[in-house]
């Protein structure tokens, strides 16, 4: 009779690591892996308060510029810091994430699978108020909390989120493309340009959206697309546009001009790299982990969805743009296999040293210029992070020659 493991583990998954190359004792770290927050650009006059309210200081975290750690027993979420957005909770891995795409005030700014939000309110701050940042999600639930997050901490104002298929979506910011007049608008005249979003909108002018969307969705399905924006702001490059405008996709060749200066493809992945989610299957049960995570058939679909995303964010990313791809698994195959099969089919990509890294506390991946965080090294979750840069036809033929 086979003698029961020791180890709050199953043996699946301890199978699972040892297949993978991983050591299990990262996921003993769970004591000594802090918690994170990121502090609201113009409120680091309020650290001291915020400390004498959680009762606990804020170390700064050396290498990744507004972060702090917290001891992972410290709740913050009825401080009124919290609740006021002064903080909010971001693992540092995949603050590192977001620090790759070398993000400059008034990029427009893709993030393809932007739930449940901490990245993309991230995105807003290093924007600083210019350009546009786009959220997609295939779940409506999430990103309606992603939204959430945007009206609570104040950061709404450049952003628009779509509710879509994020290896499909194929919308451009409306700001960038509009001035390129590749398009008329082709829905009824009497679709109202957009106003200033609001959750309080009245009974008629709902019937009157409502309305328009059945319009604008019966043109999307016949495009094969079908995005639903569910929230913008003032200054997202969609207030005053009609839908049809900005549900207008351009030509493949306008791309290159019309595209996002950064993509992030934070994929959907195993999570097998996240302590935190691991730790959920003590409750949830580990018969729901098996299909969840060690399920073949289920990782073998995510490894082409992964290569599906980041195909087309890559598509969506203009000449010249950086996409920055990262997934919370520490598996090979959805993580060094998914990038070399990625550059075999994109002679337009090259995969780019994150130049900012040098000082930061991880491994380099199984590829040349790719990183890995867990928690024994980082003392962050586990993060694997590639960085590219999209290169013309001509210069990548220079390059050759």
């Amino acid at each position: 009779m086979e003698e029961p493991s020791t180890s709050p583990l199953p043996a699946a998954f301890l199978d699972f690591l040892k297949e993978n190359g991983l050591d299990p004792s990262i996921y003993s770290a769970t004591d000594s892996t802090p918690r994170y927050v990121r502090l609201k650009p113009g409120y680091k006059a309020d650290v001291e308060e915020i400390e004498d309210e959680i009762k606990c200081k804020l170390e700064k975290v050396s290498w990744l510029p507004g972060f702090y750690s917290l001891p992972p027993d410290v709740q913050i979420a009825g401080s009124h810091a919290y609740k006021t957005g002064k903080i909010y909770g971001i693992d540092a891995a995949s603050g590192a994430a977001v620090t790759a795409l070398d993000i400059l005030p008034g990029n427009h700014v893709l993030d393809l699978c932007a739930a449940p939000g901490a990245k993309l309110c991230m995105i807003v701050d290093l924007l600083d108020g210019l350009g546009s940042v786009t959220g997609v999600d295939v779940s409506q639930h999430r990103l309606a909390a992603c939204r959430t997050m945007l009206q609570k901490y104040a950061l709404g104002d450049i952003c628009r989120l779509f509710v879509a298929d994020g290896a499909t979506f194929s919308l451009t910011p409306v700001n960038v493309t509009s001035e390129s007049k590749f398009g008329e608008s082709t829905l009824e005249d009497s679709v109202d340009r957009l106003r200033e979003w609001t959750s309080r909108k009245s009974w008629k002018e709902r019937k009157k959206t409502a309305k328009a969307k059945q319009t604008v969705s019966a043109e999307l399905v016949q495009s094969g697309q079908d995005p639903e924006l569910i929230f913008y702001g003032l200054k997202s490059g969609v207030v005053g546009f009609t839908k049809s405008e900005i549900y207008r996709s351009p030509p493949e060749n306008e791309l290159l001009s019309y595209g996002y200066d950064r993509v992030l493809v934070d994929a959907e992945c195993t999570h097998d790299g996240s302590i935190k989610h691991i730790q959920k299957f003590e409750s949830w049960g580990w018969t729901s982990f098996q299909r969840r995570v060690l399920d073949a058939e289920r990782t073998d679909n995510l490894t082409v969805l992964q290569l599906r995303l980041l195909a087309n964010g890559f598509r969506l990313l203009k000449s010249g743009g950086i996409l920055v791809y990262s997934t919370c698994s520490l598996t090979v195959a959805q993580n060094e296999d998914v990038v070399e099969q990625f550059l075999k089919d994109n002679a337009s990509a090259e995969l780019q040293e994150i130049e900012v890294a040098r000082n930061w506390p991880c491994k380099s991946g199984g590829i040349p210029k790719t990183l890995r965080f867990d928690p024994l090294t980082s003392q962050t979750s586990g993060l694997f992070v590639a960085k590219f840069l999209k290169i013309s036809g001509i210069k990548k033929r220079e390059s050759r020659g």
